[in-house]
This record gives structure tokens, C-alpha cells and sequence, in this order.
């Protein structure tokens, strides 16, 4: 584990000030900004990923020149292609000469309407195909990954995934992955309420919009969007999936312990010591196998690693360096 170099200011080194920022108005619109500013043509996709499933994305092709390789962006859970720090990351990437795709897990931007069943994440099958078709969609240009939060956790399975399913994937970046799902669990409902309840809340609009869509398969009541988030989750593990309980659902997508030591392409992490939502401890021992490295800050909240006024981030810098390293 190596310390990161990144340093808040005195003003922003709270860790609710680093998350809450990280996902206000104000860095949407930085990230509105620098994406208008990249040279690039955005072109919005549906994949057809087999069995009926489409996801959407967007394609961003960098204008001036070439592209160097193609960088598959992954966005946090109840965040979209276009949250702020995948507009953000998006537009490092361009400037730096590589393509980009962002792809909307299933039932994430305004891709509700595509599928029938609700998105869970224990759903890497499909996300792994959208991967392999983004691949086959630019057969020439290396293809490189990375995701924050659960799309961390969701880029460092498809690392663990990549090479028997013949995914030409070459290195992923993964900003505070989550790793262990119960865990983090334990560490919401520990602390403050605003997180939960921030997460509930966008997870209910989710489920209402899906019921609205497809109201002749999902037939559950408003009784159910008042749950809290624990119960929520065992709700839709035993009405939308095949694992026995919430456990087990659990465990399906960790990634803690021991998990990664199959990886056989590099695989990259940023962690703040002072993240709210992601446990530490899980990090100090990933960052012992052979094919992982993490980069540890002292501050940065959970995804946030904003440096200034600007909010402009050091997150999304760090990753197009890594991503660019796979390439020399």
C-alpha cells in the first residue's frame, strides 16, 4: 500500500464535505462543463448483451485524432453515465487521447424501460458481455476499465473474469471499490442517517419507476418502497434473485479477503482513510496480492477527493494516469 499524494485543503478535509460535494449540483455542472469542453462526438448505444438483456451507454470518440485505446467507465450504484465524475473522468480521458464508453448498469440513467427484471449486483454476467461487445465494437483499440464505488467493485470482477471469457481487458482502476457488501451495510446503518437515507431514497424512485413500466410483473405495493434499506435489499433478493437470503446475496458479489488473488492483469485502487461508506480494513489486505495496488489518501470521503473551489478532483486525474500506464 503506498500513500497518495492527493491533499485536501484545511476547509474541505471533512469527510461528509468530500462525499456530499462529490455528488452536488455544483460539480454536475463542472462535469457538464469539461465534457463541452473535450473534443470528442458522444454517440448514445443500446447493447444487445444476450438473452434478451440491452444496456445503454455512450460512446465518446475523441475528435482531434485517433483514439490511443478504449476506456470502459462504470458508475456507482443509483449513479448514471452521466453522474458528475463520470463526466469527469470522461473528459481526462479525452483529452488524453482515449475513447471512451460509459456504460448504464441495468435500470441506471433512463434505462428502465429496457428490462423487464430489476437490476441487483450479482448482474456481472451482462455487464461483462456489454463489456465484450464494447471490445468487438473496436476490435483495435486496448481496452482498459474503471468504475467507483460499485462500478470499482464491478471493474475488479471483470478483471477476475476477463481472461476465461476472453476478454481482452489490459489493467482497471477502481475508486473506493466496494469490497465487502455486508460490511458496508453495517457501516451505513452505523453512521450518519443522510447516507442511507440518500440511498433509499433514489433506490424507491428507482423501484416506482420500474413498477409504472412493467406493472403486470411488478405487482408489489408501496408498503414495500417504505422499507428501510436492509429490509429493502432482503425484499429483492427473495422476490428478484435465486439466492437463498440476504446473506448469500452478499456474498455473490464480495471481493474482500482473498477473493482477487486470482486476478491476472493489474488491478488499481484509490481509498480514503476517512471514507464514510466503504470499510478500510478489507484494503490493507488486497493490497498484499500480487496483482493489486493501493493508492491510500488520508482524506476524500467516499468518492470525493475534491481538490479546491474548482471541484475539480484528483480522482479522476489519478485514473487517467493509470489507465494511460497500461499503454507505455
Amino acid at each position: 500500500m503506498t500513500a497518495s499524494p492527493f491533499l485536501a485543503p484545511r476547509w474541505l478535509r471533512n469527510r461528509h464535505a468530500q462525499s456530499l460535494l462529490a455528488s452536488s449540483p455544483m460539480r454536475s455542472a463542472r462535469g457538464r462543463v469539461r465534457l463541452q469542453q473535450a473534443a470528442a462526438t458522444h454517440q448514445p448505444m443500446v447493447l444487445e448483451v444476450g438473452s434478451g438483456v440491452r444496456l445503454h451507454g455512450i460512446a465518446s470518440l475523441p475528435a482531434a485524432q485517433p483514439p490511443r485505446a478504449m476506456a470502459l467507465l462504470l458508475h456507482g450504484w443509483e449513479g448514471s453515465a452521466e453522474s458528475s465524475y463520470m463526466r469527469l473522468t470522461a473528459a481526462q480521458l479525452l483529452h488524453a487521447g482515449l475513447a471512451v464508453f460509459r456504460l448504464n448498469f441495468r435500470d441506471h440513467g433512463n434505462s428502465h424501460h429496457l428490462n423487464e427484471g430489476v437490476f441487483h449486483s450479482n448482474r456481472l454476467d451482462e455487464v461483462l458481455a456489454a463489456a465484450g461487445t464494447v471490445a468487438k465494437l473496436w476490435p483495435d483499440l486496448p481496452l482498459v476499465a474503471a468504475g467507483y464505488s460499485l462500478g470499482g467493485n464491478f471493474a475488479l470482477r471483470l478483471a477476475l473474469r476477463a481472461p476465461a471469457a476472453g476478454l481482452p481487458l489490459q489493467r482497471v482502476a477502481a475508486v473506493c471499490p466496494l469490497l465487502d457488501p455486508a460490511g458496508a451495510m453495517d457501516q451505513m446503518e452505523a453512521g450518519p442517517a443522510f447516507y442511507l437515507r440518500y440511498f433509499e431514497r433514489k433506490w424507491r424512485q428507482s423501484l416506482a419507476r420500474k413498477r409504472a413500466l412493467f406493472p403486470q410483473v411488478h405487482t408489489f405495493g408501496n408498503d414495500v418502497l417504505q422499507l428501510p434499506m436492509r429490509a429493502l435489499t432482503a425484499w429483492m433478493v427473495h422476490n428478484n434473485t435465486d439466492f437463498a437470503d440476504l446473506e448469500a446475496y452478499f456474498n455473490g458479489y464480495c471481493i474482500a479477503g482473498d477473493r482477487l488473488q486470482a486476478l491476472q492483469l493489474p488491478a488499481h485502487v484509490l481509498m480514503a482513510e476517512d471514507d464514510p461508506v466503504i470499510p478500510l480494513a478489507q484494503f490493507h489486505r488486497i493490497a498484499t496480492l500480487p496483482m493489486v495496488s493501493v493508492e491510500l489518501a488520508h482524506h476524500g470521503g467516499h468518492c470525493g477527493f475534491i481538490e479546491g473551489a474548482s471541484l475539480d478532483g484528483y480522482a479522476e486525474r489519478w485514473v487517467a494516469q493509470t489507465l494511460l500506464a497500461a499503454l507505455a
